[in-house]
């Protein structure tokens, strides 16, 4: 997560031990909703939360790590600052439903949606459709729907861009060309989310056809469309413009705000009432991802520390490592460990712009590694990537048939997603 450190700073890495907290924030998130879902509604924060504040107090008092707390901190600002405004300007764009979606009109939805994703971000595009695909799929909502808009539109779609996914911004910022991405990855991108379309299209054409022929028709002879709110757009425009400002600190967060704000106090009551535009599914992952942010940190910086001792150098090294720790931490900072990592084994500085774009010439197999894993990879779990919580939460307010931690992974991410990321690895290298 610090850069210093990951290249080898004068800290030790801290004790292994250091990474309980962590590890038990993780098993909360997936156990307690199974065990007493309403117990976990109410006093998530105080039980996860805690466990953060420990580990933020021992890197301040035992480890003097005061600029690497601001700098964890900065970056958490600026996370809940982009989700946050994203979430706010998306709620008052009213896609409104008049009619029942079919299984072809879900595909062009996600397809749509992987699209969008690299023009708003994966945040964006999720806040955009997700009321929407509730909408129109409410009459036979089922698990499958969540599961696959959040590998489809959450994660793999904004694979292509700096702004599709954060991980992706962040080596945008330390020098990588903005368009490296697409011209390595495109057809990778488009092979992974080929496949998830087609998979999502037979799952969800079966449930589609238990239903009986006249609630086809009818869904089938229904309208569809029509968007309102559009005020909202400029405001979507200043916070995806603000996302490209460096400098001075702290103005990109607040531009973020500000045009969430705006946003807010100008977009009609009628369309917030319309998608039932709620601050609990943002108050949520901004109080889990406060708490993993802190807690992680003690994760990262001994793999930073450890990573060349532990023999990572192979580009199937980095997918699997890259890919399996970007599904249980948040995948930008994975993104920029495993990137410190990769440039430090060919003794390049990942603070120095020149030597980055060096290494996406002369290591271009590395960066796409882990580049596509941390996108991918993502979508493994809910905390995977900040839009996945947030979906899960709108769907859960909605009453709607919504996949536990451990369900979603073992049900849906392991069939589903696993082919496609041993099918992306090949690919890859």
């Amino acid at each position: 997560m610090t850069p210093l450190l990951a290249a080898g700073g004068h800290l030790d890495p801290p004790s292994l031990l250091w990474a309980v907290p962590f590890a038990l924030i993780l098993v909360q998130i997936a156990l307690w909703p199974l065990i007493n879902h309403k117990f976990w509604e109410k006093y998530y924060p105080w039980l996860t939360v805690p466990l953060g504040a420990a580990v933020a107090a021992y890197y301040f008092f035992a480890r003097g790590a005061t600029a690497q707390l601001l700098h964890v901190g900065h970056e958490y600002f600026s996370f809940i600052a982009l989700i946050g405004s994203l979430y706010v300007v998306s709620g008052g764009i009213l896609v409104a439903m008049t009619g029942r979606l079919t299984p072809n009109q879900n595909l062009g939805i996600l397809a749509i949606g992987a699209v969008l994703a690299n023009l708003v971000g994966t945040t964006g595009a999720s806040m955009i459709l997700i009321r929407p695909f509730i909408r129109g799929n409410s009459w036979r909502f089922q698990k499958h729907h969540i599961a696959f808009f959040i590998f489809i539109v959450s994660n793999c779609g904004g694979a292509l861009t700096p702004i599709g996914d954060p991980p992706l911004f962040l080596g945008y910022l330390r020098g990588v060309p903005f368009f490296w991405v697409f011209e390595v990855l495109w057809y990778k991108w488009a092979i992974a989310i080929s496949i998830l379309l087609v998979l999502f299209y037979f799952v969800d054409k079966r449930e589609y056809e238990r239903h009986s022929e006249r609630e086809q028709e009818a869904a089938e002879l229904e309208d569809r469309f029509r968007v309102r709110g559009l005020i909202n757009l400029p405001f979507l425009a200043v916070i995806v413009g603000a996302a490209f400002v460096e400098a001075p600190i702290l103005l990109r967060e607040f531009l973020m705000i500000g045009a969430a704000a705006g946003s807010y106090y100008l977009t009609p009551t009628h369309i917030h009432k319309r998608n039932n535009f709620k601050f609990h599914p943002v108050k949520e992952v901004a109080w889990l991802f406060l708490a993993i942010f802190a807690a992680m940190m003690p994760a990262l910086d001994w793999l930073a520390h450890n990573a060349g001792a532990l023999g990572i150098q192979s580009a199937t090294q980095f997918y699997w490592l890259t890919g399996g720790l970007s599904a249980v931490l948040d995948n930008a900072p994975t993104y920029l460990n495993f990137l410190t990592t990769g440039m430090g084994l060919h003794g390049m500085d990942v603070n120095d712009k020149a030597q980055v774009m060096q290494f996406a010439v002369t290591h271009p197999d590395l960066l796409r590694t882990i580049s596509i894993a941390a996108v991918f990879f993502g979508a493994v779990t809910y905390i995977g990537n900040g839009p996945n919580f947030m979906c899960k939460a709108i769907v859960e307010h909605e009453k709607l048939p919504t996949p536990s931690f451990m369900e979603y992974i073992v049900k849906f991410a392991l069939p589903f997603l696993a082919p496609v990321l041993l099918i992306t690895w090949y690919f890859v290298l």
